[in-house]
């Protein structure tokens, strides 16, 4: 008989006073320099990235280096605090590396950072916000699914998301894990039409390229699906903002459109939708927390936390945005209201990382939950 495991600690959901100043400085900045009017311009031009928006969140606010030690160059903060800036992200869709560069990028390399060579080295740049990289696999890639795709530096990856931007390119082979500079010989990146333009796609193609092994094949698996398990974590607290400005710019339409003299928000079919709303995204903001701070703690139960915040909170995200589009009316069906921005967001999100199936799937798995 083997003996029952010890129950974990309990997770801590609520917001420390250093996450709720972090959580201000961000949403200033993004108030400033990505408001709708600017996001909804920025998804017009050939690239929605602002990169003096990226040098003030990842420089000046120091963002980008939360999830790295101080002893490798970064704030020595943790998932907790990284969680934060994504819901602010969500809140406003601002065109942003974070989740692909300062989360599943730098998660990879924290797993490869230990002993130092060029893993350590890309890290601190990667903190310090003078480059980006990202995990050239495809966006849809779940944390236990990442295979290499390539036999070596020869080959194609599609739909990698922010690789237009990216500085480095990390890219799994069979052969491990290699640090390929976007700028190299060999290397071509050709953007896509995606669904969501605050977050750009694009097809990898190397010939014959050159890159800096980081790591062998075993190692290589293992910090490839760390940083994926990190990155579906934390997209939670992302769909979590997208939920959250959803419900309250729907709630404050409601309130000051009238129709027959009154309120619409005041009619009791609009009440009960927007209550069951307001119930689903104090239930995604429960297990996006608890998520991050699983994440945060090294918990051996971060798989299971991560499975079940993916399971919900996409779905909560979608229904935001979409009740958001309606609620809105007319002129929620327009391109000049942000609606769209944040349900082309929640759908793009939606399978990021492994749907919400695959992720129902895990779930049962990790808890040993026998198929019907």
């Amino acid at each position: 008989m083997t003996a029952p495991t010890q129950p974990s600690a309990t997770p801590d959901l609520l917001y420390s006073q250093d996450e709720e100043d972090l959580r201000s400085a961000v949403r200033a900045l993004l108030a400033d320099r990505a408001d709708a009017p600017t996001v909804i311009a920025a998804t017009e031009s050939d690239t929605p990235y602002d990169l003096r928006l990226w040098e003030a969140l990842a420089t000046g606010i120091g963002a980008a280096g939360l999830l790295v030690p101080e002893k490798l160059g970064g704030q020595g903060a943790s998932h907790r605090e990284a969680a934060v800036v994504l819901e602010e992200l969500g809140r406003s869709v601002a065109p942003a590396p974070y989740l692909t560069s300062s989360v599943v990028a730098t998660e990879t390399l924290l797993a490869l950072a230990g002993v130092g060579g060029p893993a350590a080295a890309l890290l601190a740049e990667l903190a310090s916000g003078a480059r980006t990289a990202v995990l050239a696999v495809p966006f849809a890639t779940p944390p236990a699914g990442a295979q290499a795709a390539l036999a070596a530096l020869d080959g194609t990856v599609r739909g990698i998301a922010d690789a237009a931007v990216a500085d480095v390119l990390l890219v799994p082979t069979t052969e491990g894990l290699y640090a390929v500079e976007t700028a190299a010989s060999g290397v071509a990146v050709d953007p896509l039409v995606p669904l969501d333009l605050t977050r750009p796609l694009a097809t990898l193609t190397l010939t014959a390229a050159t890159g800096t092994q980081l790591a062998t094949p075993e190692a290589s698996a293992a910090a490839v699906e760390g940083g994926l398990l990190a990155g579906a974590g934390l997209l939670a607290s992302e769909q979590l903002g997208i939920a959250e400005w959803c419900l309250t710019e729907t709630v404050r339409h409601t309130r000051e459109r009238h129709q027959f003299n009154r309120p619409v928000g005041s009619f009791q079919s609009l009440k009960h939708r927007m209550a069951q709303l307001w119930l689903e995204v104090v239930s995604a903001r429960a297990t996006a927390r608890n998520a991050a701070d699983a994440l945060a703690t090294g918990s051996p139960d971060a798989p299971l936390a991560v499975a079940v915040a993916q399971a919900y909170c996409s779905g909560v995200a979608v229904h935001a945005a979409e009740e958001c589009v309606q609620l809105h009316g007319g002129i929620g069906m327009t391109w000049e209201h942000p609606a769209h921005l944040y349900l082309k967001r929640a759908k793009a999100d939606s399978v990021a990382y492994g749907s919400a199936g695959r992720h129902r799937e895990a779930v049962a798995e990790l808890v040993e939950l026998p198929e019907p």
